[in-house]
């Protein structure tokens, strides 16, 4: 099933217009998350919302937003009056342009979400601004309010969908000139650049999101099973940079590295096999659950253990 949808309204193309709905195209759910505990007693925290002056708890009914003008004088702002803003993109998103996807900054991008008509009809204009955007290979950008803020959206085809992203506005975004000012002009020598392309070209690959692990995700399953077992936990000893003295050398180096690692005719390799329960650890097999890690651990653990009852 679907998640909630994050908002509902209109998809207007100038006099074309469908209802649609947008939904988060990202999660973190899986995640492992924390509580806050009580250490002395193992109780969860439980926050409170309190009088910055008086300390007494205040109910949300009594809560509202307030602009500080200067240090403890506020401009108090009611969710009415919010409302009664009433932007359209309240409602409707707009397209107002099309532009190419690299013209747009990727430090403007901030999150995915998927958009798709809403309910049975309203489907063919949604195809049309749909087609439209991928035949003309552009991207459309629109504005749309979510929580309580307009936000711009730039738009593209995906499957039978559309992909919107937001961005950030101009105001957000730090001037890069505060951060390498200070980076000292270097002249980098052909031979150099030459060793460094051998590198590059002897990793290339494409991009492939299921190559990529969690590391610390799974660092932290690991570390919860072993609390879990009663097994003492002891420092890991942490990488050491080291500095390099000869840039040439380190880079002769590691072309030498990587031909030594690149496979000589043999087979690929399967898929990456899971990390090995510590013995003893059956009860590992779920070890956190609910978690979509742990449950992958799990079916892939479980054929294993049925060859080894077998055997």
């Amino acid at each position: 099933m679907a998640p909630r949808a994050n908002w509902k309204g209109f998809l207007r193309l100038s006099l074309v217009t469908c209802p649609v709905a947008l939904y988060p195209a990202t999660s973190e759910s899986e995640k492992i998350s924390f509580n806050q505990l009580n250490r002395q007693t193992g109780h969860r925290i439980k926050y409170l919302k309190v009088d910055a002056d008086t300390g007494d708890e205040v109910p949300n009914e009594d809560i509202v937003k307030g602009y500080e003008l200067e240090k403890g004088q506020f401009i108090e702002v009611t969710k009415e009056e919010l409302e009664e803003l009433a932007l359209e993109s309240t409602r409707t998103i707009e397209i107002d342009e099309f532009v190419d996807k690299t013209d747009i900054d990727p430090r403007y991008l901030i999150r995915p979400y998927y958009l798709r008509p809403d309910g049975k009809v309203g489907h063919d204009a949604f195809a049309v601004i749909r087609e439209t955007i991928g035949e003309m290979n552009k991207v459309a950008i629109g504005r749309v309010v979510l929580t309580s803020r307009e936000h711009i959206i730039a738009l593209e085809p995906m499957d039978k969908g559309l992909v919107g992203t937001l961005l950030r506005y101009p105001y957000e975004v730090r001037s890069e000139q505060e951060y390498f000012d200070e980076i000292q002009d270097v002249k980098v020598t052909k031979d150099m650049l030459d060793l460094a392309k051998h590198i590059v070209n002897q990793k290339a690959g494409t991009f492939d999101p299921k190559k990529f692990e969690d590391h610390y995700e799974s660092a932290l399953v690991e570390l919860i099973n072993e609390k879990r077992a009663g097994k003492v936990i002891r420092p890991k000893e942490r990488p050491k940079g080291e500095n390099v003295v000869d840039l040439m050398e380190a880079l002769r180096q590691s072309v030498g590295r990587e031909k030594s690692t690149e496979p000589t005719n043999a087979p690929k390799k399967s898929a990456k096999k899971p990390r090995k329960a510590a013995s003893g650890q059956k009860e590992m097999l779920m070890p956190i659950s609910g978690k979509k890690r742990a449950k992958e651990t799990a079916a892939k653990k479980q054929p294993a253990r049925s060859q080894r009852r077998s055997a």
